[in-house]
């Protein structure tokens, strides 16, 4: 059978189901229901990615192209990464809300669906189409956890989430890194030119500079301190919350802006 976007409903509610059974397993202490989870939350992972998949034998291209279609590898990659950060450090708490912000993207995509059909400009048509993009979704769902961490310190009132923050931030800088590594080597083929500050590269290199700044303050603080004080915590919050907000104009605040009439990377 061949698996096209109009499956995309049953495929994400099924998911859902899972993933929302396997959130509910982790507040339970005992030892089956820790294992119920586990399988809950991968299940629903592998039914997901097989959507994903068959949609791109479907398209006969990598769904990549659209910014729904973004959002579905998006809405994939926060499950993964808020079920990650529950296993290093026990969160229970983000894999809820890192479910919700999976759910809300997998909603924006069936009450607003992109068109997917089979076209691909030239320029698309490069070996580093797939991995650019998809790092850089990753890198994006490793910072929306960061956020959440920071929201959650900031309404706690606690540097305790910190350390676990700079974890990220540090694993997700090495995605964006790549990404826009791969992305100048890209241009350079496509375009001639590794860098032609086109609106949506504008915003990437202010998105990855805030990071660096944020590592930059949590370095000559000692990020290792696992006690840092609200007061300092406080202006780390910020900066990940504002690295965020840059992230989120980067993906697709650019969109909405008089430039992106010429931006090569706006999204069809």
């Amino acid at each position: 059978m061949m698996i096209t976007w109009d499956l995309f409903l049953p495929f994400a509610a099924v998911s859902v189901i899972l993933w929302t059974a396997g959130v509910a397993a982790t507040f339970c202490n005992k030892d089956r229901c820790s294992k119920v989870a586990l399988w809950c939350t991968a299940i629903g992972v592998i039914i997901y990615a097989v959507f994903v998949g068959g949609l791109w034998l479907s398209l006969e291209r990598p769904p990549l192209r659209t910014l729904g279609e973004t959002r579905l590898w998006y809405s994939l990659f926060m499950v993964v990464s808020g079920w990650i950060v529950y296993l290093r450090w026990q969160y229970r708490w983000i894999q809820v809300f890192s479910l919700i912000v999976a759910s809300v993207f997998i909603c924006i995509n069936i009450f607003k669906p992109d068109i997917h059909d089979q076209s691909l400009m030239p320029a698309l048509q490069s070996a580093w189409f797939v991995p650019h993009v998809t790092v850089y979704i990753f890198s994006y769902s490793v910072f929306g956890c960061a956020f959440l961490l920071a929201v959650s310190g900031l309404w706690q009132h606690t540097g305790k989430y910190l350390c676990s923050a700079d974890q990220l931030v540090k694993i997700g800088m090495a995605f964006l890194t790549f990404g826009m590594l791969s992305g100048c080597i890209w241009a350079k083929q496509a375009w001639g030119s590794y860098w032609t500050w086109d609106p949506k590269e504008i915003w990437a290199a202010a998105t990855w500079c805030a990071y660096l700044v944020y590592i930059h303050r949590r370095t000559s603080k000692s990020s290792t301190d696992s006690h840092a004080t609200y007061r300092h915590a406080r202006m780390s919050y910020i900066w990940l919350i504002i690295g965020f907000l840059l992230l989120q104009m980067c993906w697709y605040g650019v969109n909405l802006l008089p430039s992106a009439s010429s931006s090569m990377h706006s999204y069809s």
